[in-house]
């Protein structure tokens, strides 16, 4: 809840930049090419201040990581108030300087309330649209009065509208009517989806709740089948290397196939308790660390094979990339799987390309191979648990088929992405977006 609150609020902060944008190109295209009378210097001071506070929360919102989850939805949901409060109050000054109750853009309050109904509860957005209607009815009775000075539209209205006692009123009527029945559309159908997010949302963490029971049980019956298989190994090993005596040729040839299926097996188990763990585990230990040491630790681990067939692994990172918060033991592990899987389908004399990309507040990752690629059909199930592609099963037949689904557990759990794109005989390109810091603003 507090991820899509944050969210929202980031996306009204980039809402806002484009109204600042728009407000200063109106303005120039008014003056310069309509020859409006518009009080230029008054626009550009409301613009001025909207870039203020617009900057004031979009700093305040990245210290928002640091507070405590309750704390965090209370600070988030006063932000979201004041920051629509602070739109409607800078629009109606706009709305004043630029022909008060005459100018058209008044029907701008409706998008204001519709945001509001997003963001806020119905109640909040009920008190918003009164706030609305009260700041512009204040303006529309001061500029009739004349305390306040009238800004005509000369060109565009052919007398002065707003001492016109029939158009106040029945624009008015039309305003307010409008605004409160956009607020009551816009917040009745908010509930209804925050009403189905919530039962999503139950019926969600029942199936986490089965699923974490099914995992439990996973873990403990690999756990004790591990145990067991070292056991085995540890028996096995010292008879099969001759420890414990000569063996003839068909004995040694048994326990050295012996040996290999414990081993493999044990592997296997091995990764079905890491992918178990990471999914039972709700915290993972993690840290500022180093990237480029952890890619150039993961191009270690797969270097040896990959010379044995003669392939070339080419490494492009953009400059300045240093500290990232993550698991760092995970996230090598990661990539040094992709890598393992692109030197493993990769013929000999072939190519790998990591190339690593600074997007500001997130990497992006991807790591591109000439090996025999995946069939476009299975593409979606490629970090499925167990699953394997049918040419690469035909070309190794040994493997666990948990490697990228643990991967993408890693991923994920991170608030990142990975995806492939391949073409099956041409190679496959992985992609992983990782964020470089503990708390971003979503883009």
């Amino acid at each position: 809840m507090i991820d899509r609150l944050i969210e929202r609020i980031c996306w009204l902060i980039k809402l806002r930049w484009i109204a600042i944008t728009g407000v200063v190109l109106t303005v120039l295209f008014a003056k310069q090419v309509l020859n409006a009378p518009l009080n230029n210097l008054s626009l550009y001071g409301v613009a001025a201040f909207l870039t203020i506070y617009n900057l004031i929360f979009t700093l305040h919102l990245k210290r928002l990581g640091k507070k405590r989850p309750a704390r965090l939805i209370l600070i988030a949901n006063r932000i979201a108030n004041v920051q629509i409060s602070l739109d409607l109050l800078s629009l109606t000054i706009l709305i004043h300087f630029s022909g008060g109750i005459e100018n058209p853009f008044i029907f701008y309050f409706i998008f204001h309330m519709i945001i509001a109904s997003i963001l806020l509860s119905r109640r909040a957005s009920f008190l918003q649209a009164t706030f609305a209607v009260f700041l512009f009815m204040l303006m529309v009775w001061l500029e009739y009065t004349g305390f306040l000075k009238h800004y005509c539209l000369k060109g565009f209205v052919l007398n002065d509208l707003h001492t016109n006692k029939i158009y106040i009123l029945g624009m008015s009527f039309v305003f307010i009517s409008t605004l409160y029945l956009a607020a009551y559309m816009a917040s009745s159908i908010s509930v209804r989806l925050r009403q189905r997010e919530k039962s999503l949302k139950e019926a969600n963490l029942l199936l986490e709740e089965k699923d974490r029971i099914k995992s439990e049980y996973v873990l403990r019956v690999s756990h004790d089948i591990k145990e067991h298989l070292a056991a085995v190994q540890s028996c096995v090993e010292p008879v099969a290397s001759g420890i414990t005596g000569a063996l003839n040729s068909g004995q040694k040839d048994l326990l050295v196939r012996a040996k290999d299926r414990t081993d493999k097996l044990l592997f296997f188990v091995k990764a079905l308790l890491e992918i178990t763990q990471i999914k039972l585990s709700k915290n993972i230990e993690m840290g500022y660390f180093s990237f480029k040491n952890t890619v150039d630790n993961a191009i270690q681990f797969v270097e040896a094979k990959a010379k044995a067939k003669g392939i070339a692994i080419a490494l492009q990172m953009d400059p300045g990339i240093g500290l990232i918060y993550g698991a760092q033991i995970y996230i090598e592990e990661t990539i040094a799987n992709i890598l393992a899987n692109a030197v493993k389908y990769t013929s000999e004399n072939g190519k790998i390309k990591i190339d690593i990309k600074d997007r500001r507040e997130t990497l992006l990752i991807q790591i591109s191979d000439t090996g025999m690629g995946i069939p476009r059909d299975e593409i979606p199930k490629l970090f499925n648990e167990f699953y394997r592609a049918t040419n690469a099963k035909k070309t190794e037949r040994e493997g666990t088929g948990l490697g990228l689904a643990i991967a993408k557990q890693v991923v994920e759990r991170h608030n990142g992405k990975i995806w492939v794109e391949s073409e099956e005989g041409k190679g496959s390109t992985f992609s992983v977006i990782l964020p470089k810091r503990r708390w971003i603003c979503l883009d």
